[in-house]
């Protein structure tokens, strides 16, 4: 997880930025075949940081992508909201919504008392790179409200989380938790987390550095972490077979969240 997390985080910073500015090669980037180039270097050793970005342009329909030499340097924000919802009706709403810092602009709409983002700090601050800036285009960003169906288009989960760039490692932790190793949502939020960004090291929670797999990660796989006291928040539904949902917050983290199902079926 945290080398194909690492490689990723590469082909984002390389190749993702606002489409109407940019052309992005989303079909290559999606493509089996670009996904196994980049598992193949995936070893049992943490590859170091930071890695190159590979060329999904081939499985784009096109030649070589055009390379770039800087590495990306945004930073995002951590003040970010998501709420998660679902009615009686067969409605769902995964919604993040951010100011970007905390106070955002500091200008506040007059009448209305909403604060402004100052999202603009999300773009790259040097020229020529995907996510760099322009007028009237957009800054990437991570947020990711996430709803999984099955096979028949009915919901499984719907989940995300504020925190800057672990938006995305957290989602795809939570999700792998609950669908791949079996946990219930609410475990699955409430593990431990650690997030690599094709950084040198890797954040981790001290609850996560305390478990044996992490200690086999340094000594047997020559993984780097960093403590870090929190990463993520994220809230989530479950629809569970029975018919009923399961509504499911962070137990700890931020001071804890909140979850509610109004009216349970009997």
């Amino acid at each position: 997880y945290l080398e194909a997390s690492r490689f990723s985080f590469a082909d984002r910073g390389e190749y993702l930025g606002d489409p109407a500015y940019v052309d992005v090669p989303l079909e290559g980037l999606l493509s089996d075949g670009f996904a196994a180039d980049r598992r193949s270097l995936i070893t049992d050793k943490a590859a170091q940081s930071p890695v190159a970005p590979g060329d999904p342009c081939p499985y784009n329909g096109g030649g070589p992508c055009p390379e770039d030499t800087q590495a990306s340097t945004a930073v995002e924000g951590p003040s970010t909201t998501h709420l998660t919802v679902s009615d009686k009706w067969g409605n769902i709403v995964s919604y993040t919504f951010t100011i970007e810092q905390t106070g955002g602009s500091a200008i506040t709409v007059p009448d209305h008392g909403f604060i402004l983002n100052n999202e603009l700090t999300d773009f790259e601050p040097v020229p020529g790179l995907a996510n760099s800036p322009d007028g009237g285009k957009r800054p990437r960003s991570s947020m990711s409200p996430t709803i999984v169906t099955d096979g028949n288009g009915d919901p499984v989960v719907a989940l995300g989380s504020p925190g800057g760039s672990t938006i995305i490692t957290t989602a795809l932790q939570v999700l792998v938790n609950d669908l791949d190793f079996g946990m219930t949502l609410p475990e699955a939020i409430a593990a431990p987390r650690a997030s690599q960004r094709n950084t040198t090291t890797t954040s981790a929670e001290p609850a996560f550095l305390n478990t044996p797999e992490a200690v086999a990660l340094v000594s047997k796989h020559g993984q780097s972490f960093t403590s870090t006291p929190e990463i993520g928040a994220a809230t989530g539904i479950a629809f569970l077979p029975d018919g009923t949902v399961q509504g499911a917050a962070e137990p700890v983290r931020r001071g804890g969240g909140s979850a509610l199902v109004e009216n349970p079926a009997p």
